[in-house]
């Protein structure tokens, strides 16, 4: 099959981008002017665009998979999947996403399974699967080539509880569970929680507080410095995602299949966004207020001096309970109301207290520490009754859990609930599995009033 690419609008097959190329290298001596014309920097920079598309096309038909995953080995799936992520990784993800791609695609653990996720993303990132995800996902009754109907087939087969009605896997490098990472801007805790990704029901962790170190007498037995270790478990939760949208906006629309994709994955982070703050843990997983809420049995909790107010004192006092070695790492996390309170201790009075860092984009600094700000972080109250302001701590004991894949089935007709007549509406309904919860509360200090 001949390559072809286009350069501008016209399309450019084999012979026009060897002359192309051919006409390059007759104005290399171009490259060793001192100055050139307009006329010459223009066709000189209009040449290498056209040998790097040239590049860019061969290297990815190169390195393009092809072969089955099925039998093969975790090695196997593992180096070819890393080929295909060299390639296409680099012009959809950002350089954080690709470390955490890779490194999953190398994991293989009690929680995470690299070759699941190997074998996912050299079934969905084709160009057969990404064009069938397209029209599964846009219309009732797709008409599949060949290729797409074996790339559907092979990835349901490769997929434990996907039949062959079922729904359609996200493509890889736009599944937000599996390449969402700690740069959510727009879910600020993710930014400063660990994120893990499992290819299981559940993650299962150890921690503990710490090990003792102690000093004995020469000869003498060791002394007892066994830690008390933890072995928390976080449970994955199922999330839910529904779009219904008309027929005729799913004909006119153009590029509606990534449209929508780019709805559900950022629906996606604002679930996760207001549940790693105040999640309940009920039928969901569990944010880190409602954590630390609960954790009556540790010195998580710091009552303010005044019910209903928030001052300075308080500010002290969480931060010289929290134990040292969280101290280094530490993180703020209020809301935006709390944060202005919080600001009203940088006005000359207690300076030291609140600042801003200018060099780091306006970062709030509280304590010598990052603040972060989230709308679902409990908002200022002055009620004398149970409330909470603030959480500092490590987040590094606030665990993130993705279980990856993410699945969208189409359902082709809606019917009016009160006629059961068709609305001429189609939905799209997406489907994923998280979880999230503390597993170390003594590493944190929640300010409330009790």
């Amino acid at each position: 099959m001949a390559t072809e690419i286009r350069g501008g609008n016209q399309p450019l097959d084999r012979p026009t981008l060897e002359r192309n190329l051919r006409a390059l290298a007759n104005k290399e001596t171009l490259a060793n002017k001192e100055t050139l014309t307009r006329t010459e920097e223009i066709d000189f920079e209009s040449q290498i665009r056209t040998l790097q598309k040239l590049n860019n096309v061969e290297k990815r038909s190169t390195t393009r998979d092809s072969g089955s995953v099925r039998g093969a080995s975790f090695t196997d799936l593992r180096d070819r999947a890393l080929r295909v992520l060299e390639i296409e990784g680099g012009r959809r993800l950002a350089p954080r996403q690709l470390d955490h791609v890779d490194k999953l695609l190398r994991t293989r653990s009690n929680n995470a399974d690299g070759a699941a996720i190997a074998r996912r993303l050299l079934i969905t990132e084709t160009d057969a699967y990404r064009s069938a995800f397209a029209k599964g996902v846009s219309t009732s009754s797709p008409m599949f080539t060949a290729e797409e109907t074996a790339a559907v087939n092979e990835f349901r087969a490769a997929n434990e509880g996907t039949g062959s009605a079922g729904g359609f896997g996200v493509p890889v490098l736009i599944d937000p569970t599996i390449i969402l990472t700690s740069g959510a801007a727009d879910a600020p805790l993710l930014q400063i929680s660990r994120t893990v990704t499992i290819t299981t029901d559940a993650w299962k962790g150890v921690s503990s507080a710490g090990v003792s170190w102690s000093y004995d007498a020469e000869a003498s037995a060791v002394s007892d410095d066994t830690p008390t270790l933890a072995q928390p478990t976080i449970p994955v939760y199922a999330a839910r995602g529904f779009i219904p949208y008309s027929i005729e906006v799913g004909q006119d629309y153009p590029g509606f299949a990534d449209e929508m994709s780019a709805l559900l994955s950022q629906g996606f982070i604002d679930l996760l966004a207001k549940g790693t703050a105040t999640g309940s843990g009920s039928s969901c997983p569990t944010g880190i207020f409602t954590a630390l809420t609960n954790a009556t049995n540790s010195p998580a909790h710091v009552t303010v001096t005044t019910a209903g107010t928030l001052g300075a004192v308080d500010v002290r006092t969480a931060w010289a309970t929290l134990p040292e070695r969280y101290r280094s790492r530490a993180s703020w996390v209020v809301s935006p109301t709390v944060d202005s309170k919080l600001r009203a201790f940088g006005n000359g009075l207690a300076l030291s207290d609140y600042t801003v860092n200018l060099l780091a984009d306006g970062t709030s600094v509280l304590t010598g520490r990052p603040v972060v700000i989230s709308d679902y972080a409990p908002a200022f109250s002055s009620t004398t009754g149970a409330t909470n302001y603030a959480v500092v701590g490590d987040f590094q004991n606030f665990v993130v859990v993705q279980r990856a894949g993410m699945t969208v089935e189409l359902v082709p007709h809606l019917f009016d609930q009160a006629t059961a007549k068709p609305t001429g509406q189609r939905g799209w309904w997406a489907f994923a599995r998280h979880g999230h919860d503390a597993v170390n509360t003594s590493g944190f200090r929640l300010i409330s009033n009790s």
